[in-house]
């Protein structure tokens, strides 16, 4: 099997003239499809909605875009919150989903009317009537930790025991039963157990274990549980031999575990809710970068213009992202490469001892599937600016939708009683295109 670029190679060449390399390059017809095919899934249950998980690519125009395909926004603190708002998501299309949390970023939640969902009781509970005041909000959420491991057909694909997200089931029966006491109406249940699972009972096995707790909770506290939030897990194809998980199949499994264990029960009417961010915008971006150098020393190194600070997951997690020479798309791997950027950190590597098509200096690479957890984990170390972002629309044409950051950006939030950076940077400015 192969990965095939979302553009081709002449194309690319052209967009470069505009906007140097390197940059994030999305396909709005792959996000289109798949925010369709996701609502597809799970059409079967009325109240359905995916809260779409802003820390994975927080672009306003791929918020907004998603907005208008019916999603919502799954946020981690106040600024992606306002994030959401300048989005025009608003209310109970915004989940605060976020572990630590200040009385900021309650408070910002409540303003907007977002559902906040809780990652502990205790002293959070605490910070969230700090921050609420007397008007607790009717509906809350609660994340579950079970603890232990969590296993697929295929054997154990999480463990919620070293998580630091959640709480434990009498945790939240605690937590729940406090909410009431204070007005809270209306309950949600929540838990992520897996990451990038590839196994498609992941969601069903999850969903069971939610839809059984939810249970035992009406009937022990009384209370009306609303909604169940599976949030994010689902994995893609990031290697060329994997057979991305069936998001129809999923949705079919996650059904049947609802008419199992929910209908029996009278809970009928619960809402299923979905986070995700690697799933929807995944496949759907890439990081363009080109061949600046090559070096043999006991390894076969291409030295490219992008970093680790533009895609920090093969430095950090050793996560395998697929490299395609542009306009050699078809031509024999019969080369060896490490392909390395400019870091003063050995793992700055985006591939090793990769077979690849013979590649000359120029070359444009396609990096596969950086559209989330690509461009939002960026940093700035070494004085490295963070890249463009562009947008590919339908008729072939690009806009741009996050310009690339200049030498002025970065000197920009020093306090220094010295040198005026914004104009020394305008003086050693270059022109990077080639």
């Amino acid at each position: 099997m192969s990965k095939k670029p979302f553009v081709s190679a002449d194309a690319l060449e052209v967009i470069t003239k505009t906007y140097p390399t390197p940059f994030h390059l999305y396909n709005k017809a792959e996000i289109v499809r798949r925010a369709k095919l996701l609502q597809e899934a799970f059409s079967w249950n009325t109240g359905f909605k995916e809260y779409f998980a802003v820390k994975a690519t927080p672009n306003p125009y791929i918020v907004k875009l998603l907005a208008e395909l019916g999603c919502g926004c799954d946020c981690a603190n106040a600024t992606e919150l306002t994030l959401a708002k300048a989005c025009g998501v608003t209310g109970q299309n915004i989940m605060l989903s976020s572990n630590d949390t200040t009385v900021l970023d309650f408070a910002r939640a409540h303003e907007l009317g977002a559902i906040i969902n809780l990652d502990a009781g205790g002293d959070m509970l605490t910070t969230l009537e700090d921050a609420v005041g007397s008007t607790m909000p009717q509906v809350m959420c609660a994340r579950l930790n079970p603890g232990g491991v969590f296993e697929s057909q295929n054997g154990i694909i999480g463990n919620p025991d070293d998580a630091k997200f959640g709480m434990t089931e009498e945790q939240l029966f605690q937590t729940f039963a406090y909410l009431k006491t204070k007005g809270v109406t209306e309950f949600g249940l929540h838990a992520f157990l897996a990451s990038n699972a590839q196994e498609e009972d992941y969601y069903p096995n999850l969903a069971r274990v939610l839809f059984e707790l939810a249970v035992k909770l009406h009937r022990e506290l009384d209370i009306h549980i609303g909604f169940i939030d599976l949030s994010g897990g689902i994995g893609v194809a990031y290697e060329p031999n994997q057979v991305e998980p069936d998001v129809l199949a999923i949705g079919q499994g996650v059904k049947c575990a609802f008419e199992e264990v929910l209908v029996p029960a009278g809970m009928g009417d619960v809402s299923i809710y979905t986070e995700l961010g690697r799933w929807l915008l995944g496949p759907a971006g890439a990081l363009v970068t080109r061949v600046l150098h090559q070096k043999e020393t006991y390894r076969h190194y291409l030295g490219v213009d992008a970093c680790a600070a533009n895609l920090m997951r093969p430095a950090i997690y050793d996560a395998y992202h697929h490299i395609t020479v542009m306009g050699k798309e078809d031509a024999p791997a019969t080369h060896t490469y490490n392909v390395v950027g400019g870091l003063c950190e050995n793992n700055d590597q985006f591939a090793k001892n990769r077979q690849l098509p013979k590649v000359a200096v120029g070359d444009l690479l396609f990096i596969h599937d950086t559209g989330a957890h690509g461009f939002s984990m960026g940093y700035n170390y070494n004085g490295r600016l963070r890249s463009a972002e562009l947008l590919l629309l339908e008729d072939g044409s690009v806009q741009l939708i996050r310009r690339a950051e200049t030498e002025a950006d970065y000197f920009a939030t020093l306090a220094f009683d010295g040198s005026d950076f914004s104009d020394l940077a305008q003086q050693t400015s270059i022109n990077t295109t080639r």
